[in-house]
């Protein structure tokens, strides 16, 4: 259509991967581990509190940055667990996490300016950046050293049009949880070069073994220069109540509330009413939904690494398996499609999330019971075989 914005026309197609083409089968009987979706259901706490909500009339229009009981139970939560000393008024809740690092986006990014994101990176950044009018600009991680962050690739790639540094960690889809050693070089970085960080903190509660998770937001000099996301969509099993929220310097909320104002006004009253049940309720919900994603790591890695001609590292933290796949000589994509139509497994390409991510699936555990988990790699373990 040629009245379109070029801002649609030339940027790059969205692209939803295996889930688009596992929906376009029209198959019923797929096991989905492409995208990742909770398996569990949303606590009956935050259920009930929502509930209530509605009912006592929480159903108009409320504060702009969200409501202040919410806000102001972020501001300890983040204390208590980020180290992050804020005020309420450096709080902007969101319509989900992806509505957080769009509006963060549109609100430092100008038309040129350049936009670092690790590889393998998350795709939807690609699209935000370049709507933003930015240009991404991959980095690869360290494939060698567990999908570490390279300083000296960051280094090389910066240039005058260099503005910001997207950040996701723990890491979809690699799993990675950055030491405080590696976030303290990428801080360095940022600081010298008076980068912009943009911190995807979504699998912040979902770590395993020892591995800590540490916002770089908490580091020296990078408050203000940082925006970091969260949300409760993986943690509290609420992807489909789209709610989140992000932390800014006090003098970028503004600027972030001119978008968020712009295309949703706010978040639903009383979904936020949900939320602040999520931050203020039973803790041991919480620890009881993330031992059910260790044990269902566990499974998945336990049963990928029986597999010959398969590796996979164990998984600091995320839901999400990535294995290596490269020693049976099939690219990525072309192992997805075959598993899909020959299996009815569906599972995500690694070259999905950048050329650094070939060679690798990525396996969404948190999606599926234990049972359906076991059904999956039985199958998968038969295709392998089919390979010869």
């Amino acid at each position: 259509m040629k009245h379109l914005a070029h801002r649609i026309t030339g940027t790059s197609k969205k692209s939803f991967g295996m889930y688009a083409r596992a929906a376009a089968s029209g198959r019923d009987n797929l096991i989905h581990m492409e995208l990742g979706k909770p398996y569990a259901d949303t606590p009956r706490h935050i259920k009930d509190a929502t509930i209530a909500a509605i009912e006592a009339g929480k159903v108009h229009y409320s504060d702009l940055p969200g409501i202040r009981p919410l806000r102001e139970a972020i501001v300890a939560k983040l204390a208590r667990q980020n180290a992050l000393q804020v005020s309420s008024d450096q709080i902007v809740v969101t319509n989900g996490l992806t509505h957080g690092s769009y509006a963060a986006l549109m609100a430092f990014v100008d038309d040129g300016d350049e936009v670092i994101l690790l590889e393998p990176y998350y795709p939807q950044h690609i699209g935000k950046v370049e709507l933003a009018g930015g240009v991404p600009v991959p980095v690869a991680l360290d494939a060698e050293n567990g999908f570490a962050i390279d300083t000296d690739r960051i280094e090389a790639a910066i240039t005058p049009k260099t503005k910001m540094i997207v950040l996701i960690n723990p890491c979809n889809p690699t799993g990675r949880v950055y030491t405080r050693a590696e976030l303290e070089a990428l801080a360095d970085i940022a600081r010298r070069h008076d980068l912009i960080v943009v911190s995807d903190e979504v699998y912040e509660e979902i770590t395993y073994d020892h591995a800590k998770h540490v916002s770089i937001a908490s580091l020296p000099g990078m408050d203000e220069r940082t925006v970091t996301l969260f949300a409760f969509t993986k943690s509290y099993a609420m992807d489909g109540w789209r709610i989140g929220y992000l932390v800014a310097p006090k003098q970028a909320v503004s600027a972030i509330l001119k978008i968020t104002a712009n295309d949703v006004t706010h978040v639903n009253t009383f979904v936020q009413e949900g939320a602040l049940a999520a931050l203020t309720g039973d803790a041991s919900v919480l620890t009881e939904l993330v031992a059910d994603d260790r044990r269902k790591r566990d499974r998945v890695v336990t049963r990928l690494n029986q597999i010959s001609g398969i590796k996979c590292a164990w998984p600091q933290g995320t839901i999400y398996a990535f294995p290596n796949i490269s020693a049976l000589g099939v690219r990525s994509q072309i192992f997805a499609e075959r598993l899909m139509d020959e299996c009815g497994v569906v599972v995500e390409a690694g070259s999905f999330y950048g050329a650094a991510g070939e060679g690798h699936l990525r396996m969404c555990f948190g999606a599926l019971s234990l049972d359906e988990i076991d059904e999956a790699l039985d199958r998968m373990t038969l295709f392998v075989r089919s390979l010869g």
